[in-house]
């Protein structure tokens, strides 16, 4: 990173809009959506979609009730066109639902485009050419007005190329890529041009799509953006305003949101927000947004596992566990205050009448699981996927054994394996006697059978006698030392057993009052390089580290 003061980089800047009206405005009606998932985020994939796949997730946005869906880029790839052609040829498309199809504004791909859509009941020709002053200069080398006149003499074209569709509506979107980095007036300037061309009518309007190709800035900036435009342009009633945001900031959900209190009344994205670098818009997280808020997002999301697993399974990509919503862990509490205020919300929900007219309020979770076919997990699960955080979670709160984190991921693995091996989930006791086995009882090389420590009045050191079995053999060691440990891993040196040392050692205590115990935790190294943790847990805190040594010592065998 360069030193302050930095010049690499500078402020995108601000909208000149003092009597902004968004930040007093609610999203009171959803929005027209529109999914990209089999244009914008099959090309993002490592592995893009094959037909089949693309069939299958087709068919699940249709379900879902999307009724505009970008397909593909049928002038770029033969794939592409196929699909397109399969869609209609095959009749697979519903009544309603319109088919959209991305070109750039040059001649032959508008051109293959048209080819792609014969026979179409319902599409949308979106068209496109970019417009920011880095495009413009790095990219094109081209002036304002010849940027203008690409997107125009495009879109004569597809005017032109209406006829060869007799059986198709068609309605036209135009994007001025990059809109996020163009400035306002100039795309406003382009935008009414395309229409001039056009000459679209209230009940055939254009879609003006304005997208934020990188987000560049926060999400404020870019509803004064939307808003700006909006109250500038003519002819407002004639045109969608269709947002496309992505997530290069990590404020993709909140920019589209604000761009809606803005005066947009579209939305492309993807589901769970699949898209180049970071992301495009997650639609389903805007959906079920505005449900949790009493308003129906009019998609249907209440069998989100199984669309999350038709997702996952055609695009091969995974929905993080924190994924607002759709992850794995979203409607699971760890912690024992949020499990308590959640079982009373809970409690009295059932106790007051558990029906869909009573306002929802249980703490710390938005909506009903249950609405979008979730439940709610009060305990981990833990299973061959499940983190090794997971695993310290259930041995501290069912057993108090507090592991130092460095241990975390050798017992995670241990559970891991022993889950994936009988491929299911294991309960917290099947966890703890997997702790158990590996750390508490096994005896094997070295076992120790009794000692005793003395302290010489006067001396600062122990004497540790010690009788243990070592493959085996019984045998009695002595060794002296400035504790008990020491005097133990001395006594072991003086029988040449000792070719190791001891890099951690940790205690703590279990439980309260007389059933108080301790855990003792120690970490070895060999000279060989073998790193292992050891646990001990007897009521005698000096008893639990000389087990916790022996564990470790075993299991560095």
């Amino acid at each position: 990173m360069q030193n302050s003061p930095i010049t690499k980089y500078k402020p995108w800047g601000t909208i000149d809009l003092p009597d902004r009206k968004w930040p007093s405005n609610t999203i009171d009606r959803a929005p027209h959506w529109c999914s990209v998932d089999l244009r914008d985020g099959n090309q993002s994939l490592p592995i893009p979609m094959g037909v089949k796949e693309k069939l299958e997730l087709f068919r699940l946005l249709c379900d879902i009730g999307f009724k505009q869906i970008e397909i593909g880029f049928p002038s770029a790839a033969q794939t592409e066109f196929d699909f397109a052609r399969k869609l209609i040829n095959d009749q697979l498309v519903p009544d309603g639902v319109s088919l959209q199809v991305l070109t750039q504004a040059r001649e032959h791909l508008i051109r293959r485009s048209f080819e792609s859509l014969q026979g179409a009941q319902k599409a949308i020709v979106h068209v496109y050419n970019s417009t920011s002053p880095m495009q413009r200069r790095v990219t094109f080398g081209m002036s304002k007005e010849e940027i203008k006149n690409i997107a125009v003499e495009g879109v004569r074209l597809i005017k032109k190329l209406l006829p060869e569709l007799p059986e198709t509506e068609v309605q036209l979107e135009y994007s001025p890529e990059s809109f996020s980095d163009t400035e306002v007036d100039y795309a406003l300037e382009v935008c009414e041009a395309v229409m001039n061309e056009w000459e679209p009518t209230e009940e055939n309007p254009i879609i003006l799509n304005l997208p934020a190709t990188v987000e560049l800035f926060t999400p404020n900036v870019h509803a004064d953006q939307i808003e700006w435009f909006c109250r500038n342009m003519r002819e407002r009633n004639k045109a969608i305003i269709s947002l496309h945001t992505h997530n290069d900031r990590g404020t993709g959900t909140a920019a589209t949101e604000l761009g809606l209190l803005a005066g947009a009344n579209r939305v492309e994205g993807t589901l769970f927000g699949n898209g180049e670098r970071t992301g495009n818009l997650d639609i389903v997280t805007v959906a079920l947004n505005m449900y949790a808020q009493g308003l129906h997002p009019k998609l249907n999301f209440e069998n989100l596992d199984e669309i999350r697993e038709i997702y996952e399974r055609t695009t091969g990509m995974t929905v993080h566990e924190r994924h607002p919503y759709g992850g794995d862990l979203v409607f699971t509490a760890f912690s024992g205050s949020h499990q308590d205020a959640i079982k009373k919300g809970m409690d009295l929900r059932e106790k007051e009448g558990d029906t869909n007219e009573t306002l929802w309020q249980v703490p710390y979770l938005s909506i009903d699981p249950r609405d979008i076919g979730r439940t709610y997990e009060e305990i981990i699960r833990i299973n061959s996927q499940s983190g090794k955080g997971g695993v310290a979670y259930i041995l501290s709160r069912e057993y108090g054994l507090d592991l130092p984190k460095a241990m975390h991921p050798e017992v995670g693995t241990l559970v891991n394996e022993k889950a994936d091996s009988e491929s299911r989930e294991l309960l917290a006791d099947e966890i703890f006697n997997t702790f158990k086995t590996e750390y508490l009882v096994k005896n094997n090389p070295l076992e120790l059978i009794t000692y005793d420590t003395i302290k010489e009045t006067g001396q600062n050191e122990i004497t540790c006698i010690a009788t243990i079995r070592i493959h085996g053999e019984v045998k009695e060691l002595t060794g002296k030392g400035n504790g008990p440990i020491n005097a133990f891993v001395q006594a072991l040196e003086q029988e040449r057993l000792k070719d190791f040392k001891l890099t951690d050692y940790r205690q703590h205590s279990i439980g309260e009052g007389s059933a108080t115990e301790s855990a003792a935790y120690v970490q070895l190294q060999t000279k060989v390089g073998r790193v292992a943790y050891g646990c001990g847990i007897d009521s005698s805190i000096e008893k639990s580290g000389m087990l916790a040594l022996v564990s470790a010592y075993n299991r560095t065998r």
